[in-house]
């Protein structure tokens, strides 16, 4: 029997550390994908506001124009603006107005009628009127430019003159108005039966300024 002894194993080397390289690149490449995520989530939010959800700041914008209370340059409301001054006195339509060349001009004797088939325009209901100038002044009024228009209704329509001969209705005069005398012209406009408020306006001449007489008539 021999003693001598086998030869021990051959040692085998200790097996390799494992990589962290790999773990690391998951670690990262997970990390990026999460906050692609997030940053494709905002970006999704924000078009989706955009695209649809209404805006608080546009919608308070929205009911700041929508308002009807204006306002200044300093902030403050706006005062309402003041009604223009016309130039006209507006009287009822028996009232008589006294201009300040003493002359006077008032309306009387309403009544109604329809135009004979003869008229402008014929065969047309008209509320006629006398209309007269009272000159009181020391000169002539050229009363052949005297100015008489009719409006009715709360639309303000225009009453169209009514010439017809048949009816004493001839317009204007043709003569012209001394002092201290006075003139009476029947005058008929185109206003329907059914209409009741009338505004009448007058103007002796060229000179004078229109007086207006609103009211109404039966």
């Amino acid at each position: 029997m021999s003693n001598t002894m086998p030869p021990p194993p051959p040692a085998f080397p200790p097996p390799p550390p494992a990589k962290k390289r790999n773990t690391n690149a998951v670690i990262i490449g997970s990390a990026a994908a999460v906050i692609a995520a997030v940053v494709a989530t905002g970006i999704v939010v924000v078009n989706s506001r955009d695209d649809g959800r209404p805006d608080t700041t546009s919608a308070q914008e929205s009911a700041t124009t929508d308002d009807v209370t204006t306002t200044d340059e300093d902030g403050e409301p706006a005062e309402d603006p003041a009604p223009e001054d016309t130039g006209s006195d507006t009287l009822g339509l028996t009232d008589t107005v006294a201009y300040d060349n003493d002359v006077e001009v008032s309306l009387a004797k309403f009544s109604r009628g329809t135009s004979s088939v003869t008229a402008a325009p014929e065969n047309t209901p008209y509320l006629k009127f006398e209309v007269r100038v009272k000159n009181g002044s020391k000169s002539t009024v050229d009363t052949t430019a005297l100015s008489v228009n009719c409006a009715y209704g709360e639309e303000g329509k225009e009453g169209d003159l009514v010439i017809d001969t048949e009816r004493g209705l001839n317009g204007g005069p043709s003569t012209r108005l001394l002092a201290g005398r006075s003139l009476t012209v029947e005058w008929a406009c185109a206003i329907p039966k059914s209409e009741r408020s009338v505004q009448i306006e007058v103007s002796p001449d060229f000179e004078t300024e229109t007086a207006i007489f609103t009211g109404e008539v039966k």
